[in-house]
């Protein structure tokens, strides 16, 4: 019993020393990547509905529709899974489909403006509000990622953090985070009625 002594010491000091937070905190970084995900796939299976019923009020508007339609092909069409967040050029490539997206989308609700018969649908109303309420789902699963990146990068770049990526972890790379791609983000847009 004795001669286990050191290894059980061992393994109780090791046990609340941060050893285990680089993987918990990578997973937890796979996790909100995977919320993302999920959340853009809620707007891609919402869109079809929402052109759908558009077109039967403003079949003048194929071109805006089908930008749309092929936005989402372009959006859908990039696969992405936990290895992306190793890749920040495939990331980037998926965060550009998606503002295309958003543009797209962005012109499709400046024609429905045009046709009050369309506004005041209910299928339109309740399509809109669907898609705002996931456009802002995923703003939110974004900030949780950002959020989940940032600790994980903290933790690999600090004390004690740094020795046991150093020593166990050297495989488990700064993640990337998502950054403003949208042609002038920073600009507050101009609105005029």
């Amino acid at each position: 019993m004795l001669r286990h002594l050191p290894l059980l010491l061992v393994a109780l000091l090791l046990s609340g020393c941060g050893i285990n937070n680089i993987p918990s905190y990578d997973e937890q970084v796979k996790s909100a990547w995977a919320q993302v995900e999920n959340q853009y796939q809620r707007r891609a299976d919402l869109i079809p509905n929402l052109v759908e019923t558009v077109k039967g009020f403003a079949r003048q508007e194929q071109d805006t529709l089908t930008a749309v339609i092929e936005a989402r092909a372009r959006a859908t069409s990039i696969q992405v899974d936990a290895s992306t967040l190793d890749n920040p050029e495939q990331l980037r490539q998926f965060d550009q489909a998606q503002q295309q997206l958003s543009g797209a989308l962005s012109r499709l609700m400046v024609v429905v403006e045009r046709y009050p018969d369309l506004k005041s649908n209910q299928n339109f109303l309740a399509l809109q509000s669907q898609l705002e309420g996931t456009e802002n789902r995923i703003a939110v699963a974004r900030r949780d990622f950002i959020a989940a990146v940032q600790r994980y990068n903290t933790e690999i770049r600090t004390f004690p953090g740094r020795i046991w990526h150093t020593l166990l972890y050297s495989d488990m790379p700064l993640r990337e985070t998502f950054e403003a791609t949208a042609p002038d983000a920073e600009q507050v847009p101009a609105v005029r009625f």
